[in-house]
C-alpha cells in the first residue's frame, strides 16, 4: 500500500503531492514499482496535527480520486479518512476501500457508509486524537487491550453486514516507543482475530528512535522492520517507499 498525501502537513515531505498531476505522477511511479493499493489522504494525522473539517478535507481531495480512477482503472484506491461524508464522496468518485484511523469513533456515520457500499474497511486502533494522542498514552496490557478493542468493533461491524475488514494495530497512534515496541514484538498475536493484518511503520519515530536517524534517513531501518513484520504475519505494508518494500517482500517470499 503506497501512501499519497494530499497535504502540506504530512510528517514525511517526499510523500506529499500538491496537485492532481503530481498525484497522478506519484501514483504511476508507485504502481510501476509494485504497489497493489494506493492510500490517498488529505488529512494530516501526525501527532499534534490540527484536523481539517469534513468540508475542507473533501475540498482538499478535490478531483484526485476521480482522476486516479480514470488514469489507473485497475489500481485499488483506498481513501484515508475518518469522516463518513468524505468516505461516501470518495466511494462515489471511484475509491475501492476506506482506511479509518479512528475505527469510526470520531464519526459514527462512517459505519453507515461502509454498510451501504460494502467496501473493504481498514479498522485501526488509536488512543485519543491526533491532536493529543502523544500526551502520556497509558495501557495496562497493551496487546490484549488492542485485540479486545478490535474484536469488539469487528463484531459490531459484522452485525451491520460488514465482513471485509482489515485490522491495523495503529503504530504511533497513542503509543510511546516502549508501547510500540511491545506491540510490534507481539504482532503474531493479532492472528487470533482472523483478519488481514496491515502494518504502518514506514519512517515513523519508532524507527528513527532505534537507528538515531531523521525521517529522510530512515529507509534502511524501515525496510528491516518490514521484513520482521512480514515474518510475524503482516499481510499489507503501508509504505512511503514502494520499491524498497516490494523488494523486501520478494526476498521474504523467496528466502523466508
Amino acid at each position: 500500500m503506497g501512501i499519497l498525501n494530499i497535504t502540506e502537513d504530512s510528517f514525511y515531505e517526499a510523500s506529499r503531492v500538491n496537485s492532481v498531476q503530481s498525484a497522478i505522477d506519484k501514483a504511476g511511479q508507485m504502481l510501476t514499482e509494485g504497489a497493489r493499493i494506493l492510500d490517498i489522504g488529505a488529512q494530516s494525522t501526525r501527532p499534534g496535527a490540527s484536523l481539517l473539517d469534513e468540508n475542507k478535507e473533501t475540498e482538499s481531495l478535490g478531483n484526485v480520486v476521480i482522476e486516479l480512477r480514470k488514469v489507473f482503472p485497475e489500481a485499488i484506491l483506498s481513501v484515508d479518512t475518518f469522516y463518513g461524508s468524505v468516505a461516501r464522496q470518495a466511494i462515489l468518485s471511484g475509491a475501492d476501500m476506506i482506511n479509518d484511523i479512528s475505527a469510526s469513533t470520531l464519526d459514527p456515520k462512517m459505519i453507515e457508509v461502509i454498510a451501504e457500499f460494502k467496501v473493504p474497511y481498514v479498522l485501526m486502533h488509536m488512543q485519543g486524537q491526533p491532536s493529543d494522542m502523544h500526551h502520556n498514552p497509558r495501557y495496562e496490557h497493551i496487546v490484549s487491550e488492542i485485540i479486545l478493542f478490535l474484536s469488539r468493533h469487528i463484531n459490531e461491524l459484522s452485525l451491520r453486514g460488514i465482513k471485509d475488514i482489515v485490522i491495523d494495530p495503529g503504530f504511533g497512534f497513542g503509543k510511546n516507543f516502549e508501547q510500540n515496541k511491545i506491540l510490534f514484538q507481539s504482532l503474531s498475536a493479532f492472528h487470533v482475530l482472523d483478519r488481514p493484518l496491515l502494518v504502518g511503520i514506514s519512517r515513523k519515530k519508532m524507527i528513527q528512535h532505534i537507528i538515531s536517524a531523521p525521517t529522510n534517513e530512515s529507509l534502511n531501518g524501515t525496510t528491516a522492520a518490514h521484513v520482521i513484520a512480514l515474518q510475524r504475519g503482516a499481510n499489507i505494508l503501508r509504505v512511503h517507499d514502494v520499491k524498497a518494500a516490494k523488494e523486501a517482500i520478494q526476498i521474504f517470499l523467496a528466502l523466508g
